[in-house]
């Protein structure tokens, strides 16, 4: 029990600084003698505040590598200044000289605070920690973005596409301007994620040639990636993962407020969605499973042409990666079609992107990710070593 009241106590303290520093960053000030600027000035990507922070794929499990929370520049979904925060981690191995960073989006966790991975990762609670140290024995430093509104001020922007690429492509740049970190501009940077994360993974991808052109981007590595966000609504109502289309919808509603989500929102689904907003994936998901849009709604917005221009701002296919990729998907996904996923890896090919196509051909969501990590890992080692990727378009 005094176990448990410690962490508590560490993750409530954490939390209480996040939103100190996150206000420090909207009104300029020091914060645990770290220098912030105002919002309003400078780069996206640059840091406006750190903290070190500690890294475990378990409870209690040492790691060698040092890591730093970080709150820094980014940008909305519609080009707005804002600040996101995340954890950079670095292996203490001995090595001198530049290494590889990772650029890591995480799949769906929630919409809390509590659940973005900086508030998880130091505690060995972050449900992906045993993929990213995977990464960090390679001997690559990683940066873990919590999205735009998870661990800062407003409700997560869950499943907004351009905002999640934004999100991973400046946490890249904030680690490469951390000093502490040992990085540098010339930090050869890979993309990886998968679920949420392969949106924003891919997201990213697509944003590089022209929202971050200067980083060093030697490949992306995303799997079972939710390209087009009606298409998985639609095979989700009233199935195992419908939970996941009102957490989608009460992000969407976040990024954009003209929506106005709750007009369209019965008692129960006001209940539902309201309870999310400070909800982890765990009981969000079970919460909302096999319901219905119909059940919670009075009608149903993804039939109204706003929300359907919103939903297609999202929608992954339209841009030729500039850098290689290599996107997985599982045959028997459950959550995100297959169909979904081979249709981004045509678009792409159609528009003269180096795809390499993987099908999980056992499994299904979950499990996707985690069978295919090594093989993803692998894959951006001989990006990271010069060799030549392999389209098979």
């Amino acid at each position: 029990m005094r176990i448990r009241s410690r962490r508590r106590s560490r993750r409530s303290r954490s939390r209480v600084h996040c939103a100190v520093l996150a206000t420090a960053v909207l009104t300029g000030g020091l914060v645990g003698g770290t220098a912030v600027a105002r919002e309003e000035t400078g780069r996206p990507g640059d840091v406006v505040g750190s903290v070190p922070s500690a890294f475990h794929p378990l409870p209690l499990q040492p790691t060698n590598t040092k890591a730093w929370k970080i709150h820094y520049r980014s940008t909305t979904a519609d080009g707005a200044p804002n600040v996101v925060s995340g954890t950079v981690i670095v292996p203490q191995d001995g090595r001198s000289g530049p290494r590889p960073l990772v650029t890591y989006a995480v799949g769906t966790v929630g919409l809390g605070d509590s659940c973005a991975p900086s508030n998880n990762l130091p505690y060995g609670t972050s449900m992906e920690a045993n993929l990213i140290q995977q990464l960090t024995l390679r001997g690559w430093a990683v940066v873990v973005t919590d999205y735009e509104g998870l661990g800062t001020p407003g409700t997560h922007t869950y499943t907004v596409g351009p905002s999640a690429g934004h999100a991973v492509l400046d946490a890249a740049r904030a680690a490469t301007r951390l000093p502490e970190a040992g990085l540098g501009p010339d930090t050869p940077v890979g993309i990886m994620g998968y679920s949420q994360g392969g949106q924003a993974g891919s997201w990213a991808a697509e944003l590089q040639g022209s929202y971050a052109p200067e980083l060093n981007v030697k490949g992306t590595a995303t799997g079972g990636v939710p390209a087009d966000l009606l298409k998985v609504a639609a095979a989700n109502d009233g199935s195992f993962g419908s939970g996941l289309i009102f957490m989608a919808a009460a992000g969407q509603d976040a990024a954009f407020p003209e929506l106005r989500l709750d007009s369209y929102l019965n008692a129960p689904g006001k209940a539902l969605v309201n309870g999310m907003k400070d909800g982890c994936v765990a009981i969000d998901a079970i919460a909302g499973s096999f319901k219905r849009i119909s059940d919670l709604t009075t009608r149903n917005p993804l039939d109204q042409p706003d929300w359907q221009a919103r939903l297609n701002q999202s929608r992954l296919g339209r841009t030729a990666p500039a850098a290689p990729v290599y996107q997985y998907h599982a045959l028997g996904d459950e959550l995100i079609p297959y169909a979904v996923g081979r249709q981004l890896r045509s678009e792409w090919c159609a528009k003269g992107a180096n795809v390499q196509w993987r099908t999980i051909l056992l499994g299904e969501h979950v499990s996707g990710v985690i069978t295919e990590s090594s093989a993803a890992g692998n894959w951006l080692a001989d990006r990271f070593a010069g060799r030549a990727a392999r389209s098979d378009c």
